[in-house]
């Protein structure tokens, strides 16, 4: 029914789709400021930051998911994957894309030698929370997530 493989230059305007359906579904529409531009540079300019791997539906070739990931370091625990989104489109959720868009990235965390991954959920997200406590996966409620945008950086050191 899917096919998994890695994302490539020319889904990235599919993916970005995918990224402000997922920014609707977390009340969050106008957070979104990436564009393919953005992304193209990004994932596969001279220094690619991020990675992704693509869900197709088989019998319509239409890209229907998305895992993005990207390396962190950890200081306790060394090379860490860092999964920013896994998202399928509304109409195929359910289905099993989420679960093997999922597994591939848990096999590129040990592809590359890390000592695993990590990845947050809003609170209030009880599909996607029921679906990692189905892999065992710990859910920390006791770090406080801190973020910082361009404008407040520029602010903040203009100021020094």
């Amino acid at each position: 029914m899917y096919t998994i493989r890695e994302g490539k230059k020319e889904d990235l305007p599919k993916v970005l789709e995918l990224v402000r359906e997922l920014a609707v579904y977390e009340k969050a529409p106008d957070e979104v400021i990436n564009t393919v531009e953005m992304m193209e540079k990004d994932g596969f300019g001279l220094h690619p930051v991020f990675g992704f791997f693509v869900a197709v539906k088989t019998e319509t070739q239409e890209i229907i998911g998305t895992s993005i990931y990207y390396y962190r370091y950890s200081t306790w625990k060394g090379k860490r994957l860092y999964l920013e989104d896994l998202i399928v489109t509304e109409t195929e959720r359910g289905n099993g894309a989420g679960k093997l868009l999922f597994d591939r990235t848990l096999a590129k965390t040990l592809e590359e030698g890390c000592s695993g991954m990590s990845w947050q959920v809003l609170d209030w997200n009880t599909p996607a929370i029921n679906f990692y406590q189905k892999y065992g996966a710990d859910l920390d409620g006791e770090w406080v997530n801190c973020n910082l945008q361009e404008n407040q950086i520029k602010e903040l050191l203009q100021m020094q």
